[in-house]
């Protein structure tokens, strides 16, 4: 099983950061809504808590308080991109690092967060928007495990 110990300081920060990047991909993906969509964030790691036990890695990861990436970006473009790399680069790390279990849970977390995220404001009647489904795509690409 792979932990928290298996990390360097920096490599253990893009793993924490990689997740509410997704989500932060998602809110501004749509107008609107950041308030649910915030809270919906935080009862994603509530919610991967529960389930204590089925991976270290994971435990660890959701334990820790969302982690951000706290740059100031000068759009939501520009955010995209850089937590998008996040993610490739998250991945990446964890293909080295841990068991390919691991990596799957890792990667299931963060797709449940970002369609927890899209699903808590609904627009124009649609719980999840056109806009939202293609960042989660994005998201999902980036993971590796979209098209």
């Amino acid at each position: 099983m792979t932990a928290k110990s298996d990390f360097t300081t920096e490599e253990w920060q893009l793993i924490l950061e990689a997740p509410p990047s997704a989500g932060m991909i998602v809110v501004t993906a749509q107008r609107g809504g950041s308030f649910r969509e915030a809270i919906a964030m935080a009862k994603s790691y509530v919610e991967a808590r529960q389930h204590h036990g089925e991976s270290e890695l994971l435990d660890e990861v959701v334990a820790a308080k969302p982690e951000r990436d706290h740059t100031h970006y000068h759009s939501p473009e520009e955010l995209k991109e850089h937590a998008l790399k996040y993610l490739r680069d998250s991945v990446a790390l964890l293909e080295r690092k841990a068991t390919p279990a691991e990596v799957d849970e890792y990667r299931r977390f963060i797709i449940t967060l970002t369609h927890n995220v899209a699903a808590a404001h609904r627009e124009h009647g649609v719980e999840i928007s056109e806009s939202e489904e293609a960042a989660i795509d994005d998201i999902r690409h980036a993971l590796g495990t979209g098209p």
